[in-house]
């Protein structure tokens, strides 16, 4: 066990856990059936006192074989998943890239676990498991059930639960028309989180 002065602010901040802010697009609302087609991550710093998100990591995911693609969802995030220049992965390869930052950053911070933010975590979570197990990976960086949960943070401080008035509440710009980004909306949530964070710590 590392020492306490070993320990970064962060990890200690959390209990050893890493705040990771990850969005997911998807191709319906069953993880077990429907495909992940985008995924973003914002890791979370914590310099000076001071909560802010650091670069983000994207990716464009192929579906997987068999997944079901749902008109009205591929309609609200405007996702071709045939598109040739969306320059699309394996979800087994995203998730192999994406889990080495996370070792990386989990190195970096002396964090023993990634614990994911997003708003509604629940669903982003559920999909990665499913997309986890279809890749046959016996290892995965985040905790199995914790999660923070933004519009549960957002309902309680500010009073609104929805990403787009919870932003608005915080003075934080939102732009409708390139909402249902995984990387816009992870980065727009991570700023949410940062501000909620921040705002918890004020005298």
């Amino acid at each position: 066990m590392l020492s306490a002065q070993k320990k970064s602010n962060l990890a200690l901040r959390f209990r050893g856990l890493l705040p990771v802010v990850v969005d997911v697009e998807t191709s319906g609302l069953n993880p077990l059936t429907d495909a992940l087609l985008e995924i973003a991550i914002v890791p979370i710093r914590l310099q000076a006192d001071i909560f802010s998100p650091r670069p983000a990591v994207h990716y464009h995911v192929e579906p997987f074989v068999g997944a079901n693609m749902d008109p009205e969802s591929l309609k609200i995030t405007g996702i071709d998943p045939d598109y040739p220049l969306r320059f699309a992965i394996p979800e087994a390869q995203v998730l192999h890239r994406i889990f080495e930052v996370f070792q990386q950053l989990l190195a970096e911070t002396r964090c023993q676990r990634v614990v994911l933010v997003g708003h509604n975590a629940w669903f982003d979570l559920a999909f990665i498991k499913a997309a986890v197990k279809r890749s046959y990976l016996k290892k995965i960086p985040f905790h199995s059930f914790t999660t923070f949960d933004t519009a549960t943070l957002a309902g309680a401080l500010l009073g609104e639960t929805v990403l787009a008035r919870a932003l608005k509440a915080a003075n934080i710009h939102f732009d409708v028309n390139q909402a249902h980004s995984a990387l816009y909306d992870a980065t727009r949530t991570a700023e949410l989180f940062c501000y909620l964070l921040n705002f918890l710590q004020k005298p």
